[in-house]
C-alpha cells in the first residue's frame, strides 16, 4: 500500500472498451438467484424481526411521510425509554432507507426490501465488472470474472443471506466511487464516497479515509478540496450531533460498544480468519493497492468492538468490504502485481476460485437443497397463525414471525414486560422454537398463559396463537 501513481491503461486513454454484457450477464443471473433466494427464505419464516422486521417499520413509516420508527426496536431500547415506537435515525442513521418509501408505497409488502437489496448487490457486481474490464482490458474475462467475485464473496453471500440492512446501498456507492477513483475522476469520487454518510454513521469514517485518499492523488484545484472536505469531519458532525440529537436519550447508543468487556487485543484467532478470508477474495493482492486503506475503518470499528459477533466473517458487516477489495485487486494487477504461482493472464482465476471454495458453507447455499424449496409443518402452521391477526391491531409476535406482520399491524416483539406496555397489546403469536432474544417468546407466552386476560386460540407445530379476552 505504498504506491499512489498507476500506469494510465490503454482502456483510460480512451481505448476500446469490452462489451457489457459480461458484467451484465453475472449481474442478471446473481440477481434472480439472490431474490429466489431471499422471497423463499422469507416464505419459510426464516427472516427476523431482528432486522427485517425493523426495516420494514422504518419504510412504511417512510411511505407514510413520517420519519422512522420501529415498536419491534423497542424490545432493546435505552433503559428509561417507554414510547410505543423507537425513533431509528438516533439508533443508526440511515435516511437512504427513504429511497425505499415510493417503492413501498406502490407495493406495500416487506418483500420490497429483499428485492432491493438483491438489485443494489447486483448493480454493484455490474460497476464492478466493468471497472475490471476498463483497466484490465488485455486480460480476457476480467470484467465477468470480477463480477463474479465480488458477487460471490463471503460478505456479499453474508448480506443477502440474512434479512435486509441498510449497507446494501453502500455497495454500488463504494463500487462507483472506486471505479471513479481508478478513472482518474476525483471529484465524482468524493461525490459517491460522500452518499456513504447516508447509510450508516460508522461508514462515515470510510468516507474520510476516501476523502484523504482523493486529496493525496489530486494536484491541485477543485479535487484536492473536494477531497479535503470529505475529510473535515462531516462523520464526526453526524456521530456527535446529528444522531444524538435525534436519539430518545441524547447519546449514540453504541458508544459503549468500544473499550467494553472486550477490547482490539482480544480474540484474534477469529479476527485472523476474518483478514484470511478478505486477503481470499483478491489472492492477497489487495494490500499492494491504495484502496486497501478504505478497509480499515471497517476492520478497525469490528476488532476494537467488545461485541464478539462483529469479529466474524458472518452476517452483514464484511460486505461493504467487498467493492472495495475487488477494486483494489483491479487496482494491483493493472499495476503489474502477479501471484508466484498463477502469472499472467490466470492472476484472476485464483480470487475467483477462493470464493468457489467457500460458497458451499455461505448462508444462501441452502438454495440448492431440495428441502429448501418445500414447505414442513412449522412453515404451513406459521403461515395460518399469522393469517388469523386481524389488520390493523396491535400484535406482540416472536423474531420470526414479526416480518409476516409489519405491513398491516403495528408488532411489538415478544418479551416479558412488554405485553402490557401501553398502548397493550391485543394478539400474541408464537414460534415455540424461536431463541432470539434468549428466552424472549418464552418468557412471554408464560406471562400469557399465567393470565385470564389471554386465550390460546391455536396451538399447533409449536406455533401458538392467543388474543386478549374481551
Amino acid at each position: 500500500m505504498i504506491e499512489i501513481t498507476a500506469p494510465e491503461t490503454p482502456a483510460c486513454r480512451g481505448g476500446r472498451v469490452p462489451s457489457r454484457t459480461g458484467p451484465a450477464l453475472v449481474a442478471a443471473v446473481l440477481l434472480v438467484l439472490h431474490t429466489a433466494f431471499a422471497l423463499r427464505n422469507h416464505a419459510r419464516f426464516r427472516t427476523t424481526g431482528y432486522d427485517l422486521g425493523i426495516f420494514g417499520q422504518a419504510v412504511r413509516e417512510w411511505a407514510a411521510g413520517r420519519l422512522p420508527a420501529s415498536a419491534i426496536r423497542t424490545a432493546s431500547a435505552p433503559p428509561g425509554f417507554e414510547g410505543e415506537a423507537l425513533p431509528l435515525l438516533g439508533d443508526h442513521f440511515h435516511p437512504v432507507v427513504a429511497l425505499l418509501g415510493p417503492m413501498y408505497r406502490l407495493v406495500p409488502r416487506v418483500e420490497v426490501l429483499l428485492v432491493a437489496q438483491a438489485v443494489l448487490v447486483s448493480a454493484a457486481v455490474y460497476v464492478t465488472g466493468r471497472t475490471a474490464q476498463r483497466h484490465l482490458p488485455g486480460l480476457w474475462g476480467a470484467g465477468p470474472v470480477v463480477a463474479a467475485v465480488c458477487g460471490l464473496a463471503w460478505g456479499t453471500q453474508a448480506l443477502v443471506g440474512f434479512d435486509f440492512h441498510e449497507v446494501a446501498f453502500a455497495l454500488p456507492l463504494l463500487a462507483l466511487a472506486c471505479r471513479a477513483y481508478l478513472d482518474g475522476r476525483l471529484r465524482a469520487a468524493a461525490g459517491w464516497a460522500a452518499g456513504l454518510l447516508l447509510v450508516k454513521e460508522d461508514l462515515g469514517a470510510t468516507a474520510a479515509v476516501f476523502g484523504l485518499l482523493v486529496a493525496y492523488k489530486a494536484r491541485a484545484g477543485r479535487d484536492r478540496r473536494a477531497g479535503w472536505l470529505l475529510a473535515g469531519g462531516a462523520a464526526v458532525l453526524v456521530l456527535k450531533v446529528v444522531v444524538p440529537g435525534l436519539a430518545p436519550d441524547g447519546r449514540y447508543l453504541y458508544a459503549g460498544q468500544v473499550g467494553g468487556g472486550y477490547g482490539f487485543l482480544d480474540g484474534w484467532p477469529v479476527k485472523a480468519l476474518t483478514v484470511l478470508a478478505l486477503l481470499a477474495v483478491t489472492g492477497g493482492l489487495v494490500v499492494r493497492s491504495p484502496l486497501a486503506w478504505l478497509l480499515l475503518p471497517t476492520l478497525g470499528w469490528r476488532f476494537a468492538s467488545s461485541v464478539p459477533a462483529h469479529w466474524e466473517p458472518g452476517l452483514h458487516y464484511s460486505a461493504v468490504l467487498v467493492p472495495v477489495a475487488c477494486a483494489a485487486l483491479v487496482d494491483a494487477v493493472r499495476r503489474g502485481a502477479r501471484l508466484p504461482v498463477m502469472r499472467g493472464r490466470g492472476v484472476l482465476w485464483v480470487p475467483l476460485g477462493a470464493v468457489l471454495v467457500l460458497l458451499p458453507f455461505q448462508p444462501t447455499a441452502v438454495i440448492a437443497a431440495p428441502g429448501f424449496w418445500k414447505s414442513d409443518p412449522r412453515e404451513t402452521a406459521a403461515r395460518e397463525a399469522v393469517r388469523q391477526v386481524p389488520d390493523g391491531v396491535r400484535v406482540a409476535a416472536s423474531n420470526s414471525l414479526a416480518p409476516h406482520l409489519t405491513d398491516r399491524t403495528m408488532v411489538r416483539l415478544a418479551a416479558p414486560g412488554l405485553l402490557e406496555r401501553q398502548p397493550a397489546v391485543d394478539w400474541l403469536v408464537i414460534d415455540r422454537t424461536d431463541g432470539f432474544p434468549t428466552g424472549a417468546a418464552e418468557g412471554a407466552l408464560r406471562e400469557a398463559i399465567g393470565s385470564p386476560a389471554w386465550k390460546v386460540l391455536r396451538e399447533k407445530a409449536g406455533i401458538i396463537l392467543l388474543a386478549r379476552v374481551q
